[in-house]
């Protein structure tokens, strides 16, 4: 496992996703990705999964200080005493004393930036949270929440892959020392119809998804959380620090989107 650094904050460069999965789908997943090596584990109230994360870490043979565990809160519990009461039913539903990482799921159109920071930050005094940050921010409002934060943000999570670039927001978050956390790296499968992705895996006998993954964690500054069930992909998402692509090579993926 490769790591990336933020703020101080060290964070497994590749974790699993559990957007979209449900009960024991979820929970036999998490429990084989913790088995393969997996320590960055990604939920949300949204998802409605944590109960289902929070066993299968329970049940793992990783100790919990070994995992690192980010769950979003929901954008309609951002206000403050929605947002407290709604983090501690994500606790109990986790079964953790704590989460590594609590993020913005989303910017609010109602509740003030500021309001559903200093609950974070409330929650890190009493170390029930280990570190904050936000997911689907642009630049404008990342920075925003930089200078309202009390205390460091250490990632902004969004969609970004080969499709999908957020050149922008990557070079800020570079600047800021933040961490751009890429979901659906894999383009919802859209990159697998890609040839030239096809090619350069032959040149490493590496899939279409370890080319994509390995151009994620290869640049500086992002982690990104592939999603899983199947036991033999989540091996196969692992199976990516083992082989670099060239300049040359990271340039072709990158010109994809274009």
């Amino acid at each position: 496992m490769e790591y990336e650094t933020a703020q101080g904050v060290t964070v497994p460069a590749l974790g699993l996703g559990t957007a979209r999965m449900r009960g024991d789908t979820c929970r036999r997943a998490v429990l084989e990705a913790l088995d393969l090596g997996y320590r960055h584990l990604d939920t949300a109230q949204m998802y409605g999964n944590e109960a289902a994360v929070g066993e299968a870490v329970g049940a793992a043979d990783a100790d919990r200080d070994e995992v690192f565990l980010t769950t979003k809160i929901l954008p309609r519990n951002l206000a403050r005493r929605d947002l407290l009461d709604s983090f501690n039913d994500s606790l109990d539903r986790l079964d953790t004393d704590y989460v590594d990482l609590l993020l913005i799921h989303a910017p609010s159109d109602t509740v003030p930036l500021a309001e559903s920071l200093a609950a974070m930050n409330e929650l890190q005094a009493e170390g029930e949270v280990r570190h904050v940050g936000v997911s689907n921010f642009d630049v404008a409002e990342t920075e925003a929440a930089i200078e309202t934060s009390e205390t460091p943000i250490i990632t902004n999570q969004v969609r970004y892959n080969p499709l999908h670039h957020q050149d922008e927001l990557l070079d800020y978050c570079r600047s800021a020392d933040v961490l751009l956390t890429a979901y659906t790296p894999l383009a919802k499968g859209q990159v697998f119809e890609d040839e030239r992705l096809v090619t350069l895996g032959q040149r490493y006998g590496k899939t279409v998804a370890q080319v994509t993954l390995r151009w994620l964690v290869q640049q500086p500054g992002v982690v990104t959380i592939p999603m899983s069930s199947d036991p033999a992909h989540l091996a196969e998402n692992l199976d990516v620090f083992d082989f670099e692509l060239t300049e040359a090579e990271m340039a072709t993926v990158d010109g994809l989107a274009q």
